[in-house]
């Protein structure tokens, strides 16, 4: 069961991509399909929903035909909202196809009755077609109209967008964030202070860094890569010549990232990841320092580890290439796509464990002192 908690459990509601799924994902991969997918709605969809913000319907669904957004379906209000969602929504759900569903609640705004926005999206539909619907959701709100929508709930269950489901959402949205600003920011500054102790078997910064320079072939590499030229850039250390050189660019599918990674010497990579979360389509940049363990020398181990800040700082500074994820690995077979969806995207916790107070000391703690100030009895 998965459905949308907004701010502190949005990580709850998403379908994923398997590796199974690869070939169908890379033809999805075109640069059209990463923003728009140039879907528009049809005349008779644009005029229900003229209607629509007069309050002649309580529910529209729409669906996506023929590259066009076409009605599916509507609903006219007879009773309350809540008395009507569940007999409403339901039965327009189908188990292996998405679809947009907009329902209307009896409140109103500035700019006419506030509409409740369901994309549906089952986890036994087609990949194809989650990602199209993911990819078209901004079309359908803007031909809407944004300013009606109150809420925006993503499901991949029916009971994620029941009435059951809304209210949950509802009562997720009420609850405390995780951590305040204050002390999310304290917890950056902890993750990212230089650690003094210097292991051989560490994989943290152990020193300031050293900053070599990357070669020529190298940044041109990365360069391509911000721009999607390029979805895979791998970098190793020329220890000779003290710079960080261009070791390979093989186009690269998430099935096929366990064997770019060396198994006796350590690497560089950065690799755009492209998926979908809580429908939308993604494309992140995760870099992945990879150390296969003793295989390597202490000196590697130590200058891979040294070059490693200096080198991100580079590539989100001067390229402006911004990392969504860093992962540090000794072994390939870690990079399953579960692994990777839940590192760019982990869990939130709405509530912090309260703090306990620890225990006194056991056993007979002796007799109460007391004190005194000085002065006090001394005229006896």
């Amino acid at each position: 069961m998965a459905y949308n908690l907004g701010r502190g459990l949005c990580s709850a509601l998403r379908f994923r991509v398997s590796a199974s799924a690869a070939p169908v994902e890379e033809k999805l991969s075109r640069a059209a399909m990463s923003h728009q997918t140039g879907i528009q709605a049809t005349a008779e969809v644009k005029n229900i929903f003229a209607k629509a913000r007069n309050g002649d319907y309580r529910l529209i669904k729409v669906v996506i035909e023929n590259e066009q957004l076409v009605l599916g379906g509507t609903k006219p209000a007879a009773k309350k909202w809540d008395q009507e969602w569940d007999s409403y929504v339901l039965p327009l759900l189908q188990d292996d196809m998405p679809s947009y569903l907009l329902y209307r609640l009896d409140t109103t705004n500035n700019q006419g009755y506030e509409w409740i926005f369901l994309a549906w999206s089952p986890d036994h539909s087609p990949v194809r077609q989650k990602m199209l619907y993911a990819a078209t959701r901004a079309t359908l709100k803007k031909e809407f109209g944004g300013g009606h929508i109150k809420e925006e709930i993503f499901g991949t269950a029916k009971d994620d967008v029941s009435l059951n489901g809304y209210k949950r959402y509802l009562i997720s949205q009420a609850a405390p964030l995780p951590l305040t600003a204050a002390e999310e920011e304290l917890r950056q500054i902890k993750l990212n202070e230089v650690q003094t102790d210097i292991h051989v078997d560490t994989k943290q910064q152990t020193l300031q860094g050293v900053a070599f320079p990357m070669q020529r072939d190298a940044m041109q590499a990365l360069e391509q890569f911000r721009d999607r030229r390029l979805n895979y850039v791998q970098l190793e250390i020329d220890f000779p010549n003290e710079s960080i050189k261009l070791s390979s660019t093989a186009p690269t599918e998430l099935r096929d990232l366990p064997k770019r990674i060396p198994k006796d010497a350590a690497r560089y990579h950065f690799f755009l990841y492209k998926h979908t979360h809580e429908g939308d389509y993604l494309e992140s940049t995760v870099f992945i320092y990879s150390m296969p363990g003793y295989k390597c020398s202490i000196r590697e181990r130590m200058l891979y580890s040294s070059c490693k800040n200096p080198l991100i700082d580079t590539v989100e500074k001067n390229l402006h290439i911004e990392v969504a994820k860093k992962l540090e690995i000794d072994n390939g077979d870690e990079l399953t796509s579960d692994y990777l969806y839940e590192e760019v995207h982990p869990k939130q916790h709405a509530h912090k464990q309260a703090f306990a107070k620890p225990k006194g000391p056991t056993g007979k703690r002796g007799g109460r002192r007391i004190t005194r100030p000085p002065g006090d009895g001394d005229d006896d």
